[in-house]
């Protein structure tokens, strides 16, 4: 069983930075894809960015996209999503996700393990 745990949510300036953590256990992940997805009050879950199993391959959505920037440490089983220039409209609760898939996935229907989420507060 994969237990995803995400850290380094906070609240933060609008033009600051954040970098979120997501730590897996109970096995490797360093075949998986994996995603940062974030919801807001009232809205669906959206994918934020998503990574390919070894790490060559990312997505962006053209909201984040030259702000954020994911990335894998296979020897620390962790993702991590870098956020800078920080808007108000990036707060939400984020949470990672893991599906064992070498393929770039970017429908949450295709996750198969999630994290609890932890919450970012941006003040404008």
């Amino acid at each position: 069983q994969v237990q995803l745990v995400e850290s380094g949510g906070g609240l933060v300036q609008a033009g600051g930075s954040l970098r979120l953590s997501c730590a897996a256990s109970g096995r490797a992940l360093r075949y998986d894809a994996m995603g940062w997805f974030r919801q807001a009050p009232g809205k669906e879950r959206e994918l934020v960015a998503a990574i390919n199993g070894n790490g060559r391959v990312t997505y962006y959505s053209d909201s984040v996209k030259g702000r954020f920037s994911i990335s894998k440490d296979n020897a620390k089983n962790t993702v991590y999503l870098q956020m800078n220039t920080l808007k108000a409209e990036d707060t939400a609760v984020y949470y990672c996700a893991a599906n064992p898939s070498y393929r770039l996935l970017i429908d949450s229907r295709s996750y198969e393990y999630w994290g609890q989420g932890t919450q970012v507060t941006v003040s404008s």
